[in-house]
């Protein structure tokens, strides 16, 4: 097993400076580019991370790239929708994890938009809410995964490996 360090990431949305810490891989380089365009390397899968806190939203844009995927961003739910059906993206989305409380649409109403519109495409709840009856409810209606947050990295990194590895069995 890998030995993990503790990931520090700045963030300037102003003034001052934020810093959010994470468990990160201790190898690797992280970098602005997808995992795609690093060196050729080709690219496990790409997922859609939607959250309405950027410094959510840059950590785990880190984490999964240095772990080989391609990452689109979205604040809230209306932007995810949007940049799902907009058609502009050359990126394939393999997956989404969401948070629930955004403003404009909630993690709610755009898990219900992406199995209507999407439903092969899996949804793992990344939340702060640890209601086990919200759990419930979401995996009834075909949620893949629901984490509360602060998730550990290896656990977040299994959960997409599996939903994705069982979307391309569905799609192949």
């Amino acid at each position: 097993m890998k030995p993990q360090m503790v990931l520090t990431v700045e963030i300037d949305e102003g003034d001052p400076t934020r810093q959010v810490e994470g468990l990160g891989p201790s190898s690797g380089q992280f970098g602005s580019k997808s995992a795609g365009m690093l060196f050729g390397k080709k690219s496990l899968g790409g997922i859609l991370v939607v959250d309405d806190e950027s410094a959510n939203r840059k950590l785990l844009r880190l984490i999964l790239e240095d772990a080989g995927y391609d990452i689109l961003e979205a604040e809230d739910g209306q932007e995810a929708i949007n940049v799902l059906s907009s058609g502009e993206n050359p990126m394939t989305v393999d997956l989404i994890i969401t948070d629930l409380n955004m403003p404009k649409v909630d993690g709610f109403e755009a898990i219900a938009s992406f199995q209507n519109e999407y439903p092969s495409i899996p949804v793992i709840v990344l939340t702060g809410i640890g209601d086990r009856e919200v759990e419930t409810s979401f995996r009834r209606q075909g949620v893949s995964d629901y984490l509360v947050k602060p998730v550990d990295v290896r656990t977040l990194l299994a959960m997409v490996t599996d939903a994705i590895a069982q979307r391309q069995l569905s799609c192949a």
